[in-house]
């Protein structure tokens, strides 16, 4: 199979204020819901690891918007905005962060082990890069179906280096499976930079070897992210096999809550709050374009407030698991 060559991805879609207002929505709910879980979390209220998006938003948000009903989507452990993106109901992500009945694994699973098969979202797995041979399995089910279904497959630059990720790259284009690979590039994996770490400055081209073609992305800009989303999904409904978008974005926390960051600057992390932020990006466009004004804005911000203090008091006040719910779920159904 010839390589085909990777290219960067510079194109945007049109949209209407209605979208453009979504995806500002939909980027605020999961900031919001973010900060609420590491407040919680600092409270003692959500136990052991808890991993944030705060800053990378737009990159779920994107291919969401670029998704059909009944296309997958499996992850790692920094899970949240993709459960919230894909509609995931905020009650029950956050009562299972605090372990409690309410939530979707039912208190059993936390953050790490979170699934809804009506939201197609496979999880939330812990293992580094355990993910993208999964993701490749379900792709393969799409295609022995013939449904038309597409899976995306999220992992990040760390990742990007386990010898099982290239593994997957060599099947999915032998079988030609439907499978977008999504490369999060948040630039410094759990906390070595990419430079230190990844010997090629763009990490989309290593699938050339297995000829499944590529770009890299502004994940910052959820209207950029969309554009290549589409072309992505295109690509791999037309049965033309496995496409790789590199996104690049930047996560405003340390890796988890219990990373104090220092291998990098303030002052780096403040500069990209301040010029590149994806949600205030949107909030500009929104403004300059006259599609909605200031107190529009802020009704949204109070609608999302309230959703995310809901979220918060339904995870507080939700009983603890029974013990005989720990023998529950083991098996599936025949």
């Amino acid at each position: 199979m010839a390589a085909r060559k990777a290219t960067k991805s510079a194109a945007k879609p049109n949209v209407s204020a209605e979208e453009l207002k979504s995806y500002y929505r939909d980027m605020l709910l999961i900031r919001r819901f973010e900060e609420k879980a590491g407040q919680l979390y600092g409270m003692g209220l959500i136990g052991g690891f808890c991993h944030l998006y705060i800053g990378q938003e737009a990159v779920v948000v994107g291919l969401e918007a670029a998704a059909e009903e009944g296309d997958k989507r499996i992850t790692s452990y920094r899970d949240h905005g993709h459960m919230l993106a894909c509609g995931m109901d905020p009650d029950g992500v956050m009562a299972e962060l605090t372990g409690r009945e309410g939530g979707y694994s039912k208190g059993k699973g936390g953050s790490m082990h979170m699934f809804s098969k009506e939201k197609h979202f496979y999880g939330g797995h812990g293992i580094v890069a355990a993910q993208v041979p999964l993701g490749a399995g379900l792709a393969f089910a799409d295609k022995y179906n013939d449904n038309g279904r597409v899976t995306f497959t999220y992992f990040g630059d760390g990742a990007a280096n386990q010898g099982q990720v290239y593994e997957t790259f060599n099947m999915a284009a032998l079988w030609q499976l439907p499978c977008v690979f999504v490369i999060e590039n948040n630039q410094y994996a759990m906390g070595t930079s990419q430079q230190r770490s990844t010997s090629t400055p763009d990490i989309y081209t290593r699938g050339e070897a297995f000829g499944i073609p590529g770009e890299a992305v502004d994940g910052m800009d959820v209207l950029a992210v969309k554009a290549a989303g589409e072309k992505a999904v295109a690509h791999c409904r037309s049965g033309k096999g496995p496409y790789i978008l590199e996104i690049k974005t930047y996560r405003y926390r340390g890796h988890s809550m219990s990373d104090p960051a220092k291998y990098r600057t303030r002052e780096e992390v403040q500069k990209m709050r301040d010029e590149r932020d994806p949600i205030e990006n949107v909030r500009e466009m929104l403004l300059q374009g006259k599609h909605a004004t200031e107190d529009d804005l802020k009704a949204i911000d109070k609608e999302i407030k309230a959703i995310v203090n809901k979220s918060a008091d339904f995870a507080r006040t939700s009983p603890e698991p029974a013990l005989e719910e720990l023998w529950t779920d083991i098996y599936a159904d025949a």
